[in-house]
């Protein structure tokens, strides 16, 4: 086991919309990501998804809603729940989920990563 320092990970890479796994649990992941523009309408149909924001502020459009997230806020999206994240400025976030899942759900596109790197 190791002491992880979120915040100097998060000097590790620039790259927005590519999660990085700093760490795995219980058959789920923990990611690291920075956020800026917007993301692509998903779902994911079989896992849950936790957001939480360590720097700056997120909008998370859903079909009849919209949502704010600020630092030190978090949430949890349910399964099957389409979405499409937002950040107008660059937003560090950590992510919570399951070991199989693609952060683009069932949507390939431009964004999907097949394998999240470790840092």
């Amino acid at each position: 086991m190791v002491v992880i320092n979120i915040l100097n990970k998060f000097k590790l890479f620039k790259e927005h919309w590519t999660p990085k796994k700093i760490g795995e649990l219980n058959g789920q992941q923990v990611l690291l990501a920075k956020l800026k523009g917007e993301f692509i309408w998903h779902s994911h149909e079989n896992e849950d998804e936790l957001f939480m924001i360590i720097k700056g502020s997120l909008k998370i459009e859903f079909r009849d809603k919209t949502i704010q997230l600020n630092e030190g806020e978090m949430y949890i999206i349910p399964k099957g729940t389409e979405h499409k994240p937002i950040a107008e400025n660059e937003v560090h976030v950590l992510l919570f989920e399951p070991l199989a899942i693609k952060h683009t759900g069932n949507i390939i596109s431009d964004k999907t990563i097949d394998f999240f790197q470790t840092i």
